[in-house]
């Protein structure tokens, strides 16, 4: 197995299914000549030509509703989105149409459309640019949800949504592109809604995805040098949410701690501990801890951003809590 960064596994995943699939074709901002705002599409308009590397103008309506348009009638669009901050500029098309109109044409319309988009905060790039609103999308049945955390799940997951005759809303963390790791020689595929225990521990499940995964395993790291081992489960998926794996986890060792990058209220980590305390209450031995972001606009100043975010101390201090 090869070892690459998140960038190279999400450009070679683009890369493969447009070899494979000639219907496959990507549309945004920059993708074209440019090579892609974080470079994943870069020698991908010369190879495949204008026809199916497609520049648009700055509009994310335009983006996502053409590429609905091209999906209902046929083709498989990969349509990038600049930052999923700009994704509330589509949201009508996104939540109203690409979600629902599978259903509400009672299965005449197909829609095999991704979005890719980029979230989260710490490169000083402002409150308007620093979201990590996943829940928000999550929160629509017939849109699923991808947040992958190392560059095998990356690749593997990407390349499930392209294949998928579902909309896929695919969010790549802003920090994640130069993370390394270990990725599969030849064709793999990730299957989405799947859950997956990337850590094995006893004292503590950790519930996690995305760039928080990073974060967990540096906090596991320091915990395991105290006697402490953490059972990380990484969600990869936020809908479907794979909760098979997170219960069986919380069932042996009796205690969590839920980590994400968004805001605490009416996120990710309420709606893993209201599971958790619905479908295993019996087997809660210490009140569920949630960490998360500060609840403010992230601050523009590096020092302050980094205070706002979560950080390895935080999970540490969560997980000593329920021990």
């Amino acid at each position: 197995m090869a070892k690459i960064t998140m960038r190279e596994a999400i450009s070679q995943a683009l890369w493969e299914e447009m070899e494979r699939d000639s219907s496959v074709f990507i549309l945004g901002e920059e993708v074209g000549v440019w090579g892609g705002t974080y470079a994943v599409t870069k020698g991908f308009y010369d190879h495949f030509g204008g026809e199916r590397v497609r520049d648009t103008p700055i509009a994310e309506a335009a983006i996502v509703g053409a590429a609905i348009g091209a999906a209902m009638t046929g083709l498989r669009p990969v349509a990038e989105l600049m930052t999923i901050n700009f994704a509330f500029s589509a949201m009508d098309h996104i939540v109203n149409e690409a979600a629902k109109l599978h259903y509400m044409f009672g299965g005449q319309f197909l829609l095999p459309l991704v979005i890719r988009t980029v979230g989260g905060g710490g490169r000083q790039l402002g409150a308007t640019h620093s979201q990590t609103p996943d829940a928000i999308f999550a929160h629509f049945p017939g849109l699923k949800v991808v947040a992958p955390g190392t560059p095998e799940d990356a690749k593997g997951l990407l390349k499930s949504a392209i294949r998928t005759q579902d909309p896929v809303l695919f969010i790549e963390h802003a920090t994640l592109y130069q993370t390394r790791g270990e990725v599969p020689d030849g064709d793999y595929t990730t299957p989405i809604g799947r859950s997956k225990v990337q850590r094995p521990g006893r004292d503590v499940t950790l519930v996690t995805y995305s760039k928080m995964l990073e974060i967990s395993n540096k906090a596991a790291d320091q915990l395991s040098k105290e006697g402490i081992e953490v059972e990380i489960v990484d969600l990869r998926s936020l809908r479907p949410l794979d909760m098979g794996p997170v219960l069986e986890s919380f069932k042996r060792t009796n205690r969590a701690v839920i980590v994400e990058e968004g805001w605490r209220s009416f996120g990710v980590g309420s709606e893993i501990a209201s599971r958790l305390y619905e479908e295993a209450f019996d087997y809660v031995d210490a009140p569920i801890q949630r960490v998360a972001q500060k609840e403010v606009p992230l601050p523009y100043n590096r020092t302050l951003e980094q205070m706002a975010l979560p950080q390895v101390e935080d999970v540490i201090r969560a997980v000593k809590e329920v021990v």
